[in-house]
């Protein structure tokens, strides 16, 4: 694994990246619903921020998820261009359901989920498909903490 000062000098990461975790993940149906979730791996050695939002990658595309606890462990319910969005879906375009669509995966199915930056940023992509990612760090913890009111007091 490289140091992370050398990380964080790296503009782009591929998925096959030493410094990239990756878990195999499974597409589940919400409930009683056709709605597909990402469930992640009970036995990962990934840490998922539980109730939080994150930013995850699809199709090259930033987006933003929130990470929620279900009965049979943590899940990805949907994928949304805005973190309020994530929060609140609403009637907000669920760009998972796009995804899985153009990329023709099934519930039951694989999916890979890339750890870019811990408890910050993820990658989503079809079993034997190489993506590469841009590096983003995450803001340190009082800008985080400052741009988290600000969008809860919109």
């Amino acid at each position: 694994m490289m140091p992370p000062e050398y990380r964080a000098m790296a503009d782009r990461l591929p998925s096959d990246h030493d410094s990239i975790s990756t878990d195999r993940a499974t597409l589940v149906r919400r409930g009683g619903t056709s709605r597909p979730a990402v469930e992640l791996p009970a036995d990962s050695s990934v840490e998922y921020p539980s109730d939080e939002v994150v930013r995850v990658v699809i199709d090259g595309d930033e987006r933003h998820a929130r990470v929620t606890d279900s009965a049979s462990g943590l899940r990805i319910p949907g994928v949304y261009d805005d973190p309020s969005f994530a929060r609140d879906p609403g009637s907000a375009p669920n760009r998972l359901v796009e995804w899985i669509e153009a990329a023709a995966l099934e519930l039951g199915g694989s999916v890979l989920v890339d750890e870019i930056e811990p408890g910050f940023k993820y990658g989503l992509r079809a079993p034997g498909e190489r993506v590469v990612y841009e590096a983003t760090e995450s803001p340190d913890d009082s800008l985080a903490s400052i741009a988290k009111q600000v969008e809860q007091n919109r």
